[in-house]
């Protein structure tokens, strides 16, 4: 039987046999670059330009996931002074309004640390960890993680969608 080579991107695939950890770190990375690729090469008014009703653009959605990220890690498993959960429907929807100092460069820069500071603080705690959470009481770093892979894999799409109507740019690749 001939080797058969998986691409390395697809860190789902990799992890088909690995703990419960390792899958939902997997899944989460994997739509977390998944949003990354869809910026990738295009302009600041490519991404930033209105293509559907709502806020939601191609940079808009990089700061808006940076949010996520911060909201649901930092700001519950690791809250720094003067850290507050958002809790507003209208201020998580304000993290879609783009400021002119926006660029993909910086929108970009913004998420992806945001990202390295939800990994470096899950990986201080057992899944089975819970903090008190403002809305729903408590929550365990198990279910945080399960909402960020549902909130990035929802954002993906958008994003596929964006990019497709901006450049026909299709593919989770």
């Amino acid at each position: 039987m001939a080797d058969v080579t998986i691409d390395p991107t697809l860190g789902p695939v990799l992890a088909r046999t690995g703990d419960e950890r390792a899958v939902l770190e997997s899944f989460l990375d994997f739509h977390r670059a998944i949003v990354l690729r869809k910026v990738r090469g295009l302009s600041d008014a490519d991404a930033s330009q209105r293509l559907v009703p709502s806020l939601t653009t191609l940079a808009g959605l990089l700061k808006h996931l940076a949010l996520v990220e911060q909201n649901w890690l930092a700001r519950l498993f690791a809250p720094e002074p003067g850290d507050v959960y958002i809790t507003s429907e209208a201020e998580a929807e304000a993290s879609f309004t783009l400021d002119p100092a926006d660029t993909v460069e910086t929108l970009t820069a913004v998420y992806e640390a945001a990202c390295a500071r939800s990994r470096a603080i899950a990986a201080r705690f057992d899944l089975d960890h819970v903090v008190p959470h403002p809305q729903l009481g408590e929550v365990s770093l198990r279910w945080v993680l399960v909402h960020l892979i549902e909130e990035t894999a929802r954002h993906a799409g958008h994003a596929d969608i964006l990019r497709e109507l901006t450049d026909g740019e299709t593919g989770a690749l």
